[in-house]
């Protein structure tokens, strides 16, 4: 197995998360301890370039679409496929090169995650195409997902759907100010299928999916997009 996989199922200890009917404090991925230039050990990089690099002193997580190449899966992804599915791997592969135009990492220790919220920092640093930055979850063993994403070309945010080798939109929603080069905050709220979508603390979004959420979670992007992340946090409800 891929060392950095292995690395990555033990980097992130969410378990003994809750006591029943109480939500969980919020848990948050560090890259203080990671080494710049290298791809995460708290995420797992499926599709496209993803590593950890260095801002104003502080270890950020990038995603790199200046050397994005269409149908680029990350390097090792047999093992990874592997690490997160166990023999259901094969099929996961098969959707990941259906979605290859949309770079994204999961976080491993978090097998199931059905409700709570999660948040995200991000900062567009450039890309013509794109300059996305989307908090994925529902992650399916066969590679369909859900999607909660904004743009900082756009001023949108979108709830996108991947499903069997096909995107769509789900809800749009415009005139969301997403300026590039600055730092904003995404959060998604999931209480069964009731989502909510805020951007810079204030709720833009909301929906009622076709059934309730359940799956791997992580971050997403697209095609160009040369983005930065840090506080990724996550809090489990009961």
């Amino acid at each position: 197995m891929n060392s950095n996989v292995k690395a990555a199922m033990s980097a992130v200890a969410l378990a003994a998360f809750v006591l029943p009917g109480l939500a969980a404090q919020p848990t948050k991925l560090e890259f203080s301890g990671e080494t710049v230039g290298a791809e995460p050990k708290s995420l797992v990089p499926v599709v496209g370039v993803w590593r950890v690099e260095s801002d104003a002193g502080k270890k950020v997580l990038a995603v790199d679409g200046r050397q994005w190449k269409e149908g680029q899966s990350s390097a090792g992804i047999a093992d990874k496929a592997r690490a997160l599915y166990g023999e259901r791997y094969a099929e996961f592969l098969d959707r990941v090169q259906a979605y290859a135009y949309f770079p994204y990492a999961v976080v491993p220790a978090v097998e199931n995650f059905t409700a709570g919220e999660i948040t995200v920092r991000f900062e567009g640093l450039s890309g013509r195409i794109d300059q996305g930055a989307g908090i994925l979850f529902n992650l399916k063993p066969n590679g369909d997902y859900l999607t909660v994403r904004a743009n900082c070309l756009e001023n949108n945010l979108v709830l996108w759907k991947f499903e069997k080798g096909k995107r769509s939109s789900i809800k749009w929603v415009r005139n969301t100010p997403t300026a590039t080069k600055q730092w904003h905050e995404l959060k998604i709220r999931i209480n069964g299928a009731k989502l909510e979508g805020y951007l810079d603390g204030k709720l833009y979004l909301e929906d009622t999916l076709a059934q309730p959420v359940s799956g791997r979670i992580g971050l997403w992007s697209k095609a160009d997009s040369y983005m930065h992340f840090t506080d990724y946090t996550v809090t489990i409800a009961e």
